[in-house]
């Protein structure tokens, strides 16, 4: 994974390019695509028969906003109910959720307002909160309108999108909007961000993914 963007500072010789790290976390409902939406995001892959998340799994992602890379600590939690009490572990401290459901299934639905209002509860104040129809493809099967779940997200604050794991849509456009809302104030230089974050920026095989300004 490429650390460096396409910014235009220079500090002598060499480009300077801003880096902000932000936890993010996946919520909803089991089987609604969650896993299948890092991964799309992440390696660019869809896997028809995705097991299922046991506890959480950690992937990383970057994306770049003019001189800025924004890299995405995600951390993808299991949908099972017997799960529930650990999600607080998950999204605790994070900077972005991504609340998912399966636009063919209602339920689903009323699980992700859910989650939404334990966010706003819990989590921390400025939480960015993103809420992801996903499923998109299956349009014929839908039983969630589209406007029904922009004027939810409407009300709440969140942003919204329809996606599709299987088919990219929206995909990587949704961890876009989500980077666009998150505070650049935070700015950290490489090796400030790998002293205290433990991650070093500036090694290409660190999180190993695809290259940040590359797309999917």
């Amino acid at each position: 994974m490429s650390s460096r963007g396409s910014g235009s500072r220079s500090n002598g010789s060499l480009p300077q390019t801003k880096i902000c790290q932000f936890k993010l976390v996946l919520l909803g409902d089991m089987a609604v695509g969650k896993s299948s939406l890092v991964l799309r995001f992440v390696k660019g892959q869809f896997d028809e028969f995705q097991e299922t998340t046991i506890g959480a799994a950690f992937l990383a992602q970057s994306v770049c906003l003019d001189d800025t890379t924004v890299k995405f600590e995600i951390w993808d939690t299991a949908g099972q109910e017997r799960y529930h009490s650990l999600a607080p572990m998950y999204y605790r401290g994070a900077q972005a959720a991504i609340v998912v459901f399966d636009i063919t299934k209602p339920e689903t639905f009323e699980r992700a307002k859910a989650w939404v209002k334990e966010l706003q509860r819990q989590a921390s104040p400025n939480i960015v909160i993103a809420l992801a129809g996903n499923k998109a493809d299956l349009a014929e099967k839908r039983l969630v309108e589209y406007e029904e779940a922009q004027t939810y997200a409407e009300d709440t604050g969140l942003l919204f999108m329809e996606t599709s794991a299987k088919t990219a849509m929206n995909v990587n456009e949704l961890f876009l909007a989500i980077a666009k809302k998150m505070p650049k104030t935070d700015t950290q230089n490489p090796t400030h961000a790998a002293r205290h974050r433990g991650v070093n920026l500036l090694d290409p095989d660190a999180h190993s993914t695809r290259a940040c300004c590359g797309g999917n």
